[in-house]
């Protein structure tokens, strides 16, 4: 057996009260505070940006298709589109393209009683695949297109509804800007269902109808849409899906392929400040975690600076020394990680499951603080942690090699 190894077991497993075992006990919870923490914040990012992105994913897809107007603004009426089934054929063939559907939008004002209200609003087809929001949906049902000319049944966000004092089954009048003529239209329309993402951009903005009527309202012919959203597999191929299409040859040249992300930047901005957010913590905790251990390897050094010249005094070299130390360190480490481990992990599978820490729904888009436990970032942290912490304690065995045997052993 190695006696480096030998050595360093019956120091760390050695039950005689010391400082020292009050300074690993201090490094042991460290470390794994550290661990803990780091594991805590890589689940509630993973969760919170995920969760968020796909809530703006399955409102709008995760491409847009569109007509090129380079002027207009990103969010506003779209210019009449020619739908086209061979170029979205193509489209369809294209890697991790799932569905593609079709959409356009309208300006317009609600009015009931004393209320008025300002939104946007969303047609979309009689096939459109309501799966996508089946989640938003808090009362009532999705329109009804069973009416030949245009479904009357309107979807309105629950803070409009609550503000307008609407419930399900109520009816509404609905005036419809022209923007050019700067008339508008009015339609006496039912709420069939009432829909709440947690994201305010759509909620005070959007409700869901009939694209039919958008068509209708625009003199548009039935083969002209908004527009068409192009709902993917994976989330991570939109920018290069969005750049196929763009460059296709075959694709209309006036059409232009544009991702969720360049269409509501801000949103996925301020998701991308989680990740400084999780940076910063994960230098905090990793200074915090080394300083711990180097400061508890030096006291242990001098807490055995007698033991230490004993072994150099019957011929031990200094790297079995340092070897010793390294080791009896490594075993704090190890065992710091893994209560960090059992503690980091418990705490994200008990808000997975529990949900018991809650949020401001408007100001982060999440009633509760969601959680995403990946297993190969979990392990990561662990065996960076310990290989990290590993190196830094290197330097510090070093004080081994200037410890005098004869002064050592009269140490007190």
């Amino acid at each position: 057996m190695d006696i480096a190894l030998f050595i360093a077991r019956r120091i760390a497993f050695n039950s005689q009260k010391s400082f020292s075992r009050f300074i690993i006990r201090l490094a042991t919870v460290a470390t794994a505070v550290s661990v803990a923490a780091m594991i805590i914040t890589l689940a509630f990012v993973n969760g919170f940006q995920e969760t968020v992105s796909q809530k703006v994913f399955s409102f709008w897809g995760h491409v847009r298709l569109q007509q090129y107007e380079p002027n207009k603004a990103l969010v506003a009426e779209e210019s009449p589109l020619e739908t086209n089934n061979e170029a979205i054929a193509i489209v369809k063939g294209m890697p991790g393209v799932e569905t593609v559907q079709t959409f356009a939008t309208k300006s317009a004002v609600l009015q009931h009683e004393s209320n008025i209200e300002g939104l946007l609003f969303k047609g979309v087809e009689a096939g459109y695949n309501f799966q996508h929001l089946q989640d938003f949906l808090r009362e009532g049902e999705w329109p009804s297109f069973t009416d030949s000319l245009y479904s009357r049944d309107i979807v309105l966000s629950a803070p409009i509804a609550e503000q307008m004092e609407l419930k399900v089954n109520d009816s509404i009048r609905i005036y419809f800007i022209d923007p050019g003529g700067g008339r508008s239209n009015f339609r006496r329309m039912r709420i069939s269902g009432i829909y709440k993402t947690g994201i305010e951009e759509y909620d005070k903005l959007f409700a869901i109808g009939d694209l039919r009527l958008i068509q209708r309202l625009n003199n548009w012919q039935n083969n002209q849409v908004g527009g068409y959203e192009v709902f993917l597999s994976d989330y991570r191929q939109m920018d290069s899906v969005s750049f196929l299409i763009n460059e296709h040859e075959t694709l209309p040249t006036s059409w232009i392929s544009r991702t969720v992300k360049e269409v509501y930047p801000n949103i996925f901005d301020w998701l991308g400040i989680q990740d400084v957010n999780r940076d910063v913590i994960f230098i905090v905790m990793a200074i915090v975690a080394i300083i711990n251990l180097v400061t508890c390897l030096l006291i242990l050094v001098l807490e055995r600076t007698k033991m230490v010249g004993i072994l150099k005094a019957i011929g031990a070299p200094d790297g079995t020394i340092q070897t010793l130390f390294l080791f009896h360190a490594t075993y704090i480490t190890l065992i710091g990680v893994g209560f960090g481990l059992l503690a980091g992990v418990g705490l994200a599978l008990l808000q997975q499951y529990t949900g018991f820490i809650s949020l401001d729904e408007t100001a982060y888009y999440v009633a509760t603080a969601p959680v995403k436990v990946i297993w190969w970032e979990v392990l990561l942290v662990c065996i960076g942690t310990v290989v990290v912490c590993f190196l830094s304690l290197i330097f510090p065995t070093l004080l081994v090699r200037n410890i005098q045997p004869v002064k050592a052993i009269q140490f007190r």
